[in-house]
């Protein structure tokens, strides 16, 4: 459990995934990292690294540890409030009514964010008005996230009116429905290695940078800015807020929204 053993599992994490560790708060990555080799009994990153070559199982565990998949529908709530009564009107208006949107949802995990905004956008919109897609590094739960299938804990924020007319529900799992999947076009995508695509309107990448090294989140911020099409907004998450936005070329127009 040396740093020398570390940097060489790292190096050897980014040679097989093409996801840079060195790009996450070293503490915070280590410390993930030994409580689920403790918890699968091994001790040494040695070890652990020829286990996860022979365990498929395993393997999908460390994805799925190291990149974070925590989401539910309409997280933070009084945000999403925001983005539907303020920020989308403004983003419509200035885009003009008949004009298609362009919609990143990134760093997306299992779906929960894209689909609330789909179900947003269409108080607004037919689907024919609208792309959204929707990335992660982790095509496990993008597969999760295709499926669209979702404990009661995950939908305890979407009001009734939503529940009823987007998800049937099984047993106690909610399935989204097909109108709704439609909507959403799911993609693989590393924020931090991958070319971005260009012209969103709106771009939201939420809970995920609070993980990442300044010089990271830096970089990310750059190319969010580059992504986005004049007047484009960047929705952030409630411990996200862009301290040297007007440095970057944003202006603050919301709490956690910034506008190109």
């Amino acid at each position: 459990m040396t740093d020398t053993a570390f940097e060489t599992f790292k190096s050897k994490v980014y040679q097989k995934t093409g996801i840079d560790l060195n790009q996450y708060k070293q503490k915070q990555m280590k410390r993930r990292l030994t409580t689920l080799m403790s918890k699968r009994g091994y001790s040494s990153y040695d070890d652990y690294w020829l286990a996860l070559q022979r365990d498929e199982k395993l393997y999908r565990e460390f994805l799925d540890r190291i990149t974070i998949n925590v989401s539910e529908f309409f997280r933070n709530p009084q945000r999403w409030n925001v983005l539907e009564e303020t920020i989308l009107p403004k983003i419509i208006k200035q885009k003009g009514k008949d004009e298609k949107l362009k919609i990143w949802s990134a760093a997306c995990s299992t779906g929960e964010e894209p689909y609330s905004l789909a179900m947003v956008l269409k108080e607004f919109f037919p689907p024919s008005q609208f792309d959204i897609l929707a990335t992660d590094l982790d095509e496990t739960v993008l597969n999760q996230a295709r499926k669209g299938v979702y404990s009661e804990e995950r939908i305890k924020e979407v009001n009734s009116d939503r529940l009823f007319k987007y998800f049937n529900q099984e047993d106690k799992l909610y399935h989204v429905k097909d109108e709704i999947k439609k909507c959403v076009n799911f993609k693989k995508h590393n924020l931090l290695k991958d070319p971005y695509d260009k012209n969103f309107d709106l771009i939201l990448c939420r809970n995920v940078m609070i993980y990442f090294t300044e010089e990271a989140k830096s970089i990310l911020y750059k190319n969010f800015y580059q992504a986005l099409a004049p007047g484009g907004v960047l929705f952030v998450g409630s411990t996200e807020q862009i301290f040297n936005a007007s440095k970057l070329g944003f202006q603050s127009i919301a709490t956690f929204f910034y506008q190109k």
